[in-house]
């Protein structure tokens, strides 16, 4: 895989990029709330809101996990953020 600008090691370890299953915060849904962007795992998958959403699921679901790297999942964007290595990459 090819990125635009320099990946970490965690970014460049990924052999496939795993997709949203569906377009929804998965924490979201559950409690009726909204969201403004969404961001998928790249460790296992779970599509969960950004920071900019009230209830910031992505980055809670890193600190409770430890799965570093989130990719967004809105349509026309195509970049990878590295939590531990502040690391922000596009493809």
């Amino acid at each position: 895989m090819e990125f635009k600008g320099e990946a970490c090691q965690h970014i460049v370890s990924l052999n496939t990029l795993l997709q949203p299953k569906a377009h929804q915060c998965e924490e979201c849904v559950k409690t009726k709330s909204r969201w403004v962007h969404l961001r998928t795992c790249q460790t296992c998958g779970v599509t969960l809101c950004c920071d900019s959403s009230p209830n910031k699921h992505a980055t809670k679901h890193f600190h409770e996990t430890g799965h570093p790297v989130i990719m967004s999942a809105e349509k026309g964007e195509y970049w990878l953020w590295c939590y531990p290595d502040e690391n922000f990459v596009e493809y």
